[in-house]
């Protein structure tokens, strides 16, 4: 039943398979760090601080417009798990198929719009007008190559969706290493900025979409793509868009609240934007090490859903959360250890360093409620309470910042009330996911039982 790569996630020692499962996508979201954390690097040991503001200051919007369309991969991870857990391998390559149609065509009109409104985005955001054509150009360049990043994404949510993590580590390792040596290519011999940059990571980017393609079109298993199957099947489309857009729009929210905050940041000038640039760099790999585990949760959920294994999804999610708190409380507190020494080689002036250790100190000390936040909601989503996550992530890490950032922060202006609405969103979000899980839990626990009963009549 699971061939090559493919992990059988409903049955077996959960705790082990989960770790097995969560390592290389651990390591693959660390990786991706330190290839951005270089892209940055780069940029401030041979250009200065204005062009890494201008990359860091695009970060958020890039997140926001690309985010809604991102969460459709997220769909196609969830409905091909379900078939792996049904063994339903015909149903599992339709959607493989489409997926791969659906990320070409909607990373094309993204190009489109973030080529022509790259500016105006920007000007809204409250862009510092010292780095604002830098951040423009950056934008630009990485908005052309959108049709491959979310080519690889659907591909990257295809592989997880069948428990292999490996290979898209590997794949990432070889573009990331492309990407760096493209990156000193362009800066310190074509003397090239924040366009070099973005020209290395859309082309990495390439090589990773196409191992990755190339691995689906040689598969044998239910994540296997056959060019016949590249095209709409309606009923699988629309159940993707269910639990897909949701998601997606739950990241959207998510990434609408952090422009917000980039906003915010953008009032205290370009030292502070540079600072919070080299410090999400940092922080980055406390939330990418936990991202794997609420991934694995999904995945895990999802499998188990669909072989209508109740049991194993309570324990799942319980072992999620307390190996996502034991992992941000670990990476935070080493970047907490290192962020001064990094610091002081990434920032070109010393009270830029200073600045950015005040986000690390704020951040990643509470960060671990981020991972227990992200569990739950990409559980929920497993077991196909998209719009539910979707609600409770708008109101947490939505509304709530907005408020905060309109009141509080208003009248206490520094950036240690701006940092802290962060931790303030997620011990509120957590509380809301947890009392929307009572009902939830006991609505499937009647499906399942439901699903058993006509399995046995049949």
């Amino acid at each position: 039943m699971f061939k090559n790569k493919e992990m059988n996630m409903c049955e077996g020692a959960l705790l082990k398979k989960l770790i097995i499962y969560a390592l290389p996508l651990m390591a693959t979201n660390v990786l991706q760090l330190l290839f951005n954390a270089a892209d940055v690097a780069i940029l401030g040991i041979f250009k200065g601080d204005k062009p890494v503001a201008a990359v860091g200051s695009t970060g958020a919007l890039v997140n926001l417009i690309v985010g809604l369309f991102i969460g459709l991969s997220v769909g196609a991870n969830v409905l091909i798990a379900r078939c792996v857990g049904e063994n339903n391998e015909k149903r599992a390559r339709r959607i493989v198929g489409m997926s791969m149609l659906i990320s070409v065509a909607i990373g094309s009109f993204l190009s489109v719009i973030g080529i022509v409104f790259a500016e105006t985005f920007l000007t809204w955001m409250g862009c510092d007008r010292d780095v604002i054509g830098m951040a423009t150009t950056y934008l630009q360049i990485y908005f052309l190559g959108m049709p491959i990043v979310l080519l690889y994404n659907f591909c990257a949510s295809i592989l997880r969706a069948v428990g292999d993590t490996l290979r898209p580590l590997i794949f990432l390792l070889i573009s990331g290493v492309v990407n760096v040596g493209l990156n000193i290519l362009f800066v310190t011999v074509f003397d090239k900025d924040v366009e070099g940059v973005a020209i290395a990571t859309i082309t990495s980017q390439a090589i990773s979409a196409t191992l990755s393609v190339i691995t689906l079109l040689r598969g044998k298993g239910f994540a296997k793509l056959e060019l016949r199957r590249i095209k709409i099947y309606p009923k699988e489309l629309l159940l993707m868009i269910k639990i897909g857009l949701p998601a997606g729009l739950q990241g959207c929210l998510f990434a609408l609240s952090n422009v917000l905050i980039q906003s915010s940041i953008n009032s205290f000038g370009d030292q502070v934007m540079a600072a919070n640039a080299i410090a999400a760099q940092l922080d980055g790999f406390i939330y990418n090490s936990m991202n794997a585990i609420s991934l694995s949760a999904l995945a895990f959920v999802s499998q188990n859903l669909g072989a209508n294994n109740y049991e194993r999804i309570k324990k799942t999610i319980f072992i999620a959360v307390g190996v996502v708190v034991a992992v941000g409380i670990a990476v935070g507190g080493i970047v907490i250890l290192i962020a001064p020494l990094v610091f002081s080689v990434m920032a070109e002036e010393a009270i830029v360093a200073e600045l950015a250790f005040v986000r690390i100190v704020v951040i990643s000390s509470t960060y671990f409620l981020c991972g227990i936040m992200d569990v739950l909601s990409n559980s929920l989503r497993g077991l196909g309470r998209s719009s539910l996550a979707m609600a409770l992530t708008l109101i947490g890490t939505c509304l709530l910042r907005i408020i905060y950032l309109k009141t509080f922060f208003t009248w206490f202006k520094s950036l240690y009330t701006l940092y802290a609405i962060y931790p303030i969103s997620y011990v509120i979000s957590i509380c809301m996911f947890v009392i929307a899980y009572i009902p939830t839990m006991i609505r499937v626990r009647r499906q399942v039982e439901e699903r058993k009963s006509l399995l046995v009549q049949s």
